[in-house]
This record gives C-alpha cells, sequence and structure tokens, in this order.
C-alpha cells in the first residue's frame, strides 16, 4: 500500500466514523435539552427583603412593580423583547442556573440574615419550570453565590434596558 492509500484508509476507518458520532451524539443532546429556547414562556423575577418580595416582575404580561427611592409603589409595563429573553436563556445556561439548588439561602439564624435581600428567579417552558431563591447573604459555595448573583444582575441591567427603551 502507498502512503496515500494508507492515509485514505485512516481517515475512512477512524475519522470519519468519530466525526460521525460526535455529529450523532451532540445532535441528540441539543435535541433533547429540557430547557430550549424555542419552549419558552416566561420569566418571573422577584426581589426585596426577607420574606417580603415588593419588586416584581412577570415577563409574560410585562408588569413590573418595584418600591422607588422614595418609598412608593410604581407599577408599569415594561416588555422585554425576543433577545433580551434569548440572551437571559444563554446566560442562564451559560452560568449552570439548571443546576442550581432551588434555594440558595443564607444561615438564618443570624439576624441580619432575616432581612437580607432575597431574589426569586423563574424560567418557565412548556415541559418544565426551573425555579430558584437566592439570598445574597449566601456565603457557603463561593462560585454558586457568584454565579446567582450575576444571574441577578443580568435581568436587573435587561429590566433597566428595556424601561429606558420604552421612555
Amino acid at each position: 500500500m502507498s502512503d496515500r492509500s494508507k492515509k485514505i484508509f485512516l481517515a475512512l476507518s477512524i475519522a470519519v466514523p468519530f466525526m460521525l458520532y460526535c455529529v450523532y451524539y451532540y445532535g441528540m443532546m441539543i435535541s433533547n435539552a429540557p430547557f430550549k429556547f424555542s419552549e419558552f414562556e416566561s420569566l418571573d423575577f422577584k426581589y426585596g427583603e426577607g420574606n417580603n418580595l415588593n419588586n416584581q416582575y412577570d415577563s409574560k404580561t410585562g408588569r413590573y412593580q418595584y418600591v422607588n427611592n422614595h418609598d412608593s409603589l410604581v407599577v408599569k409595563t415594561v416588555r422585554l423583547n425576543k433577545d433580551d429573553l434569548l440572551y437571559l436563556h444563554r446566560k442562564a445556561a451559560t452560568l449552570g442556573f439548571w443546576d442550581f439548588p432551588k434555594n440558595i439561602l443564607g444561615d438564618s439564624s443570624v439576624k441580619a440574615n432575616k432581612n437580607s435581600l432575597h431574589y426569586l428567579i423563574a424560567f418557565h417552558y412548556k415541559r418544565k419550570s426551573k425555579q430558584v431563591l437566592y439570598d445574597v447573604a449566601y456565603d457557603e459555595n463561593p462560585k454558586l453565590r457568584d454565579a446567582a448573583a450575576q444571574m441577578t444582575k443580568e435581568i436587573e441591567q435587561r429590566l433597566a434596558d428595556a424601561e429606558d427603551r420604552s421612555k
């Protein structure tokens, strides 16, 4: 056998089946993903001190209520566009939001932690939903805390941008 025919045989017997297997395997993984944007329905975002989650946003209705600097309740209609929702969906996937525990809470025996800021983030899909309650005073796993904090900052930033666009 010549060198050229050896290379062709090697490519056909090893490289091509490996590439086909990769395409098949990852194609199945992507198509069976539990949280697909094509099935996305809505995003709920609530935050406040302690168990009092006064500030709320629902992407299905666009209702956004929050307490401003003057302690008055402001209710607005703010619509996140499809690009914003796709960005948040992808950011959640990047940060590992789907693997977060249901509750990321700090030590409730400490008095300061009882009134710390809490965030409730919920992504709703046709077949599944993922809801996470995050306490800012959480200090057990720094990577998890940082990922949850980044997710809340991204949602707040997208809401602020959408609010500015609607003015």
